[in-house]
């Protein structure tokens, strides 16, 4: 009974160094990596994975994960504890919230991009619908997104509300979760148009760009970020974020259609 016992024991300590053996040489590396986790508008995903392949060059243990969806959605889960390190929003109102509770860096916020509003329309609209002054009487629905909770939703309700559109708009809009939804409305022709970020043009697949937001139609569009207060890695999400300040980080989020306010070459 007692050899049966340790044979039984033996084997099970085999199975266990068999498993232990068989971990991945890429999950054993990323074990040893440090983890830094970035909350981030949904319409920075594109150019945020371009830029992680570049730092991954320049920081080998370091290893960026992303979690993308509304910048209200992100700051109420910032608010609930999310284990994060970086929030990167364009945000305003969201980023003034969290600092006056306490809940990031103060002195680490920036601005570090600029963008507009422009107006997209459905493969079928082209040619129908070529400025703002096109929409009360040839579109039929309008995407934008939540304003409460989808920064770009803000910016469009102050764009149609500085240019008399608002009132006569109001009952053809469809709300979205976040700008990329709008966007997919638009390509897939379930909404004749949308208004959105013009970096979020670079994902658009059938759709068209027809007109930008007039100067002064709305606040200006700063893409900020902040370190976060509870995060447990802040001096190498610093890091991070001098190199979002750098040339070549500029140079992706150029190519995706942002306006770099750092690192743009002479």
């Amino acid at each position: 009974m007692l050899e049966k016992s340790l044979n039984f024991r033996a084997a099970v300590m085999i199975i266990v160094m068999v498993v232990i053996g068989a971990t991945s040489p890429a999950e054993a590396r990323a074990a040893n990596k440090t983890v830094l986790q970035v909350l981030a508008g949904a319409g920075l995903k594109d150019s945020l994975y371009a830029v992680k392949a570049a730092y991954a060059r320049k920081a080998p243990g370091v290893e960026i994960r992303f979690s993308l969806a509304a910048a209200g959605i992100l700051q109420k889960q910032i608010e609930e504890g999310v284990p994060a390190d970086l929030f990167f929003t364009p945000g305003k109102s969201q980023m003034d919230d969290l600092q006056r509770k306490g809940l990031i860096v103060p002195e680490t916020r920036t601005d570090l991009l600029g963008n507009e509003i422009v107006l997209v329309v459905a493969r079928e609209k082209k040619g129908v619908i070529t400025s703002f002054g096109d929409l009360v009487d040839k579109a039929h629905s309008l995407s934008i997104g939540l304003p409460e909770t989808v920064p770009a939703g803000k910016y469009a309700r102050e764009t149609l509300k500085n240019l008399g559109l608002w009132e006569k708009f109001d009952k053809r809009i469809l709300y979205a979760k976040d700008v990329r939804t709008v966007l997919a409305y638009v390509d897939s022709g379930n909404v004749d148009a949308g208004l959105v970020y013009r970096s979020d043009t670079a994902a658009m697949n059938s759709g068209t760009l027809v007109a930008v937001a007039p100067k002064g139609s709305h606040s200006p569009i700063r893409f900020s970020m902040a370190v976060l207060k509870s995060s447990r890695h802040q001096e190498e999400t610093m890091k991070f974020m001098e190199f979002l300040k750098t040339a070549e980080a500029a140079e992706i989020f150029a190519r995706h259609r942002f306006t770099p306010l750092f690192g743009k070459r002479q």
